[in-house]
């Protein structure tokens, strides 16, 4: 069994600001860095630090060398991965004195997924092989309509959630893991149990990873016709920069599925992992290795 994640890389320009920009206001930012991300770059190095061969497809624009460097040296496989003359992906981040960050993407690369980019991609997996989706590229119907035919089990982190995702039919999802805005975004509701029930009448066959920050996460796993529910405690920390904590939960979440263990387990673990990202400054570079979570 093989792990595609079919996803983006951005260069991430991180602004420390004493508090988010308001519209009209001009503020002076505490310190600037450039970093390695992109949900897809950042799931793709959680998968490898938790021990699961990934192999991460997509595209690499004008300026992003830098990002594929890091995905080989980490340990990704790259063979899906093309060169494009489009401009880098990249992200402005904002992140104030209490670790919360304010994000504005440019799709760029990311964007210039083909056609036969897809065909050519999914023609290297079969039936059974996972395959990980985030919305910050394009061709998503595509991919998921053909990985579907294939019998790929496919998860889909819809961020961020916008009109792009309505040609998704949410019917061939395996798994679709959001946080609370983007589930509110999806359903109308706020409440999980309601989200879940909400989720569970249109698309009765689709398992929710809902992540709820300081509030922990839940988990409602289709299994054969039954759900198995789990809830999941955060664990205490002091938040530095929460850039990549959801991808980090992704990438460590999956990673227990891969590896057969209790849902309750994977939960844990990627809680745990989640937590020790937040307590460090950037993406990439916060995600924590296996070995660290000991």
């Amino acid at each position: 069994m093989k792990v595609l994640n079919f996803g983006s890389l951005n260069l991430d320009y991180v602004y420390a600001v004493d508090h988010f920009v308001q519209p009209g206001e001009t503020e002076a930012s505490l310190s600037q860095q450039i970093k390695a991300g992109g949900k897809g770059l950042n799931q793709s190095i959680a998968l490898v630090k938790a021990g699961v061969p990934v192999y991460h497809a997509g595209c690499v624009g004008q300026g992003g060398t830098m990002l594929k460097e890091l995905l080989i040296k980490e340990g990704v496989d790259c063979t899906y991965l093309r060169d494009s003359e489009e401009i880098q992906g990249n992200a402005v981040i904002q992140v104030n004195r209490k670790g919360d960050n304010s994000i504005l993407l440019f799709g760029g690369s990311n964007r210039c997924i083909t056609e036969e980019q897809i065909e050519s991609t999914l023609s290297s997996f079969e039936q059974g092989d996972y395959l990980l989706l985030q919305n910050e590229i394009n061709g998503l119907k595509q991919i998921v309509d053909l990985a579907y035919a294939k019998g790929m089990k496919i998860f889909l982190n819809p961020s961020p959630f916008n009109e792009n995702l309505k040609d998704v039919d949410l019917h061939k999802i395996s798994w679709i893991l959001i946080n609370e805005v983007e589930a509110e975004q999806l359903t109308g509701k706020k409440e999980p149990d309601e989200i879940f029930a909400y989720v569970h009448e249109k698309y009765p066959e689709l398992s929710v990873l809902l992540t709820l920050g300081e509030n922990g996460s839940i988990a409602w796993q289709n299994d054969q016709g039954y759900v198995i529910e789990n809830r999941q405690q955060a664990f205490p920390v002091t938040a530095v920069d929460t850039t990549a904590a959801g991808d980090t939960y992704t990438g460590y979440f999956i990673s227990g599925l891969v590896h057969g263990e209790p849902l309750a387990d994977c939960m844990k673990k990627a809680s745990l992992a989640s937590s020790i990202c937040v307590g460090r400054s950037g993406a990439a570079d916060s995600i924590p290795y296996a070995r660290e979570l000991d």
